[in-house]
């Protein structure tokens, strides 16, 4: 691991926050600007997981005002504790447990997908997705997009993988082949996993859902980078990708959650099997049982502590900036209503359909 700052156990950890602190001849160190280009676009994908779980209903201003208050506040705390020096790193010298191991999944994945839990929660159902208590489907309006841009996903999740691991687990960069090569094998199993169970279910493979097999299974793999065998990585993805089919209908169908592009599936639920994954199938040194404990520690402070505070900071910013968007921009759609132009201008718009009735 890079560690900027070497000290004795602290509870946030020894990295500069916000690179406070950092010596000029530290910065001219080309893993010192790594780790700097690492955390910000880290941060900046774990903030845009929850726009997706709040489309069509949550305003731009108080987007960009949850995504500040994440990259002040949330995401730091737990990236710190991983990546930072902080206790979850330090768990052998607390407990005798091996460090709590995350590639990823935990502090990029996990905390973006309870972020896009809280938002659905404090958000509420889009007009018109459940009437009379039933599940209106609302889809996509081109899948081929969606498709296309899971394979973009692929591309830069090899490099973010790369990135970490070369930082974090101490791999070298002639074992970047098998960084790639374990996201392509996880990507695979649960996309095919998707297929299959939708088939199963519907008869009719789901493009949809595959391609959220296809990113649960990237996410789920995210926690090895690299550190775990091939056919462990394939069958993380398979069973990411079934949980994702799951988890999606039971979010939408049995707990009336919201959440148009199945973030919280993808990103929270195949995030934490990823970090128990790892416990399962990571490199144990003959000590398998406790770096299980210590995964199930860092699960447990995800969904006890992180959940928790990313919750409380969205109800107490909801009355300061009301997330919601109102009625009359439900009905005349994001684009018009926030950004002032219309995403489909194939469309014909007339003035007096944004009349109020």
């Amino acid at each position: 691991m890079v560690h900027l700052v070497r000290k004795d156990w602290n509870l946030l950890g020894a990295e500069p926050l916000l690179g406070a602190g950092l010596a000029p001849d530290a910065v001219k160190s080309p893993v010192v600007l790594l780790a700097v280009a690492l955390q910000i676009f880290a941060v900046g994908l774990a903030a845009l997981v929850p726009i997706s779980a709040g489309s069509d209903r949550w305003r731009l201003v108080s987007i960009c005002a949850s995504s500040a208050v994440f990259a002040a506040v949330i995401y730091p705390v737990f990236s710190h504790w991983v990546w930072g020096f902080g206790w979850l790193s330090q768990l052998r010298g607390m407990f005798g447990l091996p460090p709590f191991a995350d590639g990823g999944a935990g502090a990029v994945q996990v905390v973006g997908g309870l972020t896009a839990l809280s938002v659905a929660w404090v958000l509420g159902p889009r007009q018109g997705k459940y009437a009379e208590g039933q599940a209106t489907a609302i889809p996509g309006h081109h899948i081929v997009l969606v498709l296309f841009g899971c394979l973009l996903a692929l591309v830069g999740w090899m490099g973010l993988d790369a990135a970490i691991a070369m930082l974090f687990y101490g791999m070298g960069a002639e074992q970047v082949a098998t960084i790639a090569v374990d996201a392509m094998l996880s990507a695979a199993g649960g996309c095919l996993a998707a297929v299959a169970v939708t088939q199963w279910r519907y008869r009719k493979p789901d493009a949809s859902l595959s391609a959220n097999g296809w990113i649960a299974g990237l996410v789920a793999g995210s926690a090895g980078c690299g550190l775990i065998s091939p056919l462990a990585a394939v069958a993380i993805g398979v069973v990411a990708g079934v949980i994702v089919t799951f988890l999606v209908e039971a979010l939408e169908l049995r707990l009336y959650i919201d959440d148009p592009g199945g973030a919280i599936s993808v990103h929270a639920g195949a995030g934490l099997w990823g970090l128990l994954a790892f416990g399962l199938f990571g490199p144990a040194n003959g000590e398998r049982w406790a770096l299980v404990l210590s995964q199930l520690v860092g699960i447990a402070t995800l969904l006890g502590f992180v959940l928790p505070l990313i919750h409380g900071c969205h109800l107490l910013l909801n009355r300061f900036v009301r997330f919601r968007v109102d009625a009359d921009g439900d009905w005349q759609g994001m684009d018009i209503r926030e950004l002032g132009a219309g995403a489909y201008p194939e469309f014909v718009i007339h003035a007096d359909e944004f009349v109020p009735r």
